[in-house]
């Protein structure tokens, strides 16, 4: 392989699935990447990164697909990096979540597995999301095929995600197998009532541009959330949408815009308005009730949320006279969710709004041995916080996807409660910290539950016994 030039590669045999929802073959002694193939395709690769130890490329054309592949059911599969793994038997992808993570927990975590129990599968393969997030282009992303094709180009708008790696292109959406309707009519609404209207998609780059950004959230209680958020003011324009959407989508229970005029897309720290019906909708758990503002986070797959919070408490073996302590609590969820069959629960959380949340769902449900505290966990949770809430029993830990800081880890030994339950969607982070604490804790159980299929991302509970 001559160096610096980047080849073509022919009848090369992809060998296995690798981490991130790739597949790899081996070519002259290195690895090579290849995203949307499974084991057993003989493919042409042309390679767009060389490295020491690794290549990187894309199918340039396929010799001979191999007998475990499926047939992709979504026309945008390839170029959308949202469902990576539909061309894999469901089946398959499970098999390989829940191997990952037991591969992670021993060659990272180093730590002694017992009683693995096997993963739970979604009982929903599509439409099982409750949430979504679109962006709005002033062009939209042409694939390969298009270019090459020479044609002359239609370079309408775009609403739907951005393409993976590419920060200013946006794929068109037109039609997404992960949320239930009203998802798709809905965005496919507002894109062809724009394009009418002549209104300004947002121009990434430039930072300017009317329509910016889309939210349709839906709920287990069958209400509907939409956000439409504008990157800049006008009245008549703005007001036009969202009266034509109550008009066309009466099933919409919570309609909201915002105006955000900054560099970035997030929400959470402009003004969300209500525009017509409530300023939430309700999930429902059991008989719990939790209410999701604009600004609320909730497992964003309903069912599966609920086998795994089910799983997580019944992993915690409380009895009613525990005191359990729920690090990064979100808005309650899994404390409120807990909290009846135990003494009392204490919820840590960064977010200040989102421990507002956690009260409010408390007070919904009547539930009176819950108390909420915001604050970077590494500052609050110490040896002063622990003297005067009590010594947990049971620490529940459900942290982001970078893992627990090493000072909260060593606050939690220090705590030294009987059980640990810890909640991860990266197991590799899992596993670096139970490796911080093998010396004073056992695992005892290790649970996988697949919230995402055709995905990579799973998440997985451990618990952990006191030695």
């Amino acid at each position: 392989m001559a160096r610096g030039k980047k080849p073509l590669l022919e009848n090369i045999e992809i060998k296995k699935i690798a981490a991130e929802g790739k597949s790899i073959a081996y070519v002259d002694e290195k690895v090579l990447f290849v995203p949307n193939t499974v084991p057993g395709d003989i493919v042409d690769v042309q390679v767009t990164r060389k490295r020491k130890s690794f290549l990187e490329g894309f199918i340039v054309n396929v010799r001979k697909f191999s007998d475990i592949r499926t047939e992709p059911f979504c026309a945008h599969f390839g170029v959308c990096g949202g469902c990576k793994w539909q061309n894999l038997p469901y089946q398959l992808q499970t098999e390989f979540k829940q191997q990952e993570i037991v591969d992670n927990l021993q060659r990272i975590g180093k730590v002694e597995l017992q009683n693995v129990s096997p993963i739970i599968s979604s009982p929903k393969t599509t439409y099982y999301r409750n949430k979504l997030e679109y962006t709005f282009c002033n062009k939209r992303f042409l694939t390969r095929e298009e270019i090459a094709n020479g044609q002359d180009i239609d370079r309408t708008p775009a609403v739907g995600f951005h393409v993976p790696g590419l920060f200013d292109k946006v794929i068109d959406i037109k039609k997404c197998y992960l949320q239930a309707e009203p998802s798709n009519a809905v965005r496919n609404f507002i894109r062809d009532y724009a394009i009418e209207h002549e209104f300004n998609f947002y121009d990434i780059r430039e930072q300017a541009g009317f329509l910016r950004t889309l939210i349709i959230r839906t709920s287990s209680t069958g209400e509907v959330m939409v956000i439409v958020t504008f990157g800049e003011e006008n009245r008549e324009a703005r007001e036009g949408l969202l009266n034509a959407l109550v008009q066309q989508f009466p099933e919409i229970t919570s309609l909201m815009y915002v105006i955000n005029e900054k560099m970035n897309d997030t929400i959470t720290d402009q003004e969300v308005i209500c525009f017509h019906g409530n300023d939430h909708i309700f999930e429902q758990m059991e008989d719990l009730k939790f209410k999701i503002g604009p600004k609320s986070f909730y497992q964003t797959n309903s069912e599966q949320a609920y086998n795994l919070y089910a799983r997580t408490r019944e992993l915690a073996g409380l009895t009613g006279n525990e005191v359990v302590y729920d690090l990064y609590t979100g808005t309650g969820t899994i404390a409120n969710f807990v909290a009846r069959n135990a003494q009392k629960v204490i919820g840590i959380e960064y977010v200040p709004e989102a421990i507002e949340d956690a009260k409010i769902n408390s007070a919904l449900n009547n539930i009176h041995n819950t108390l909420f505290y915001a604050g970077d966990m590494k500052d609050v949770l110490n040896e002063e916080f622990i003297r005067r809430h009590g010594h947990p029993n049971v620490i529940i830990t459900d942290p982001p996807r970078s893992g627990m800081h090493k000072d909260v880890v060593d606050t939690i030994l220090k705590a030294a409660p009987e059980r640990i339950v810890y909640v991860s969607c990266n197991s590799a982070t899992q596993a670096r910290d139970l490796a911080l604490m093998d010396a004073d804790y056992k695992v005892m159980a290790v649970q996988a539950v697949d919230m995402f299929p055709h995905t990579h991302h799973v998440e997985n509970i451990v618990l952990l016994h006191r030695r």
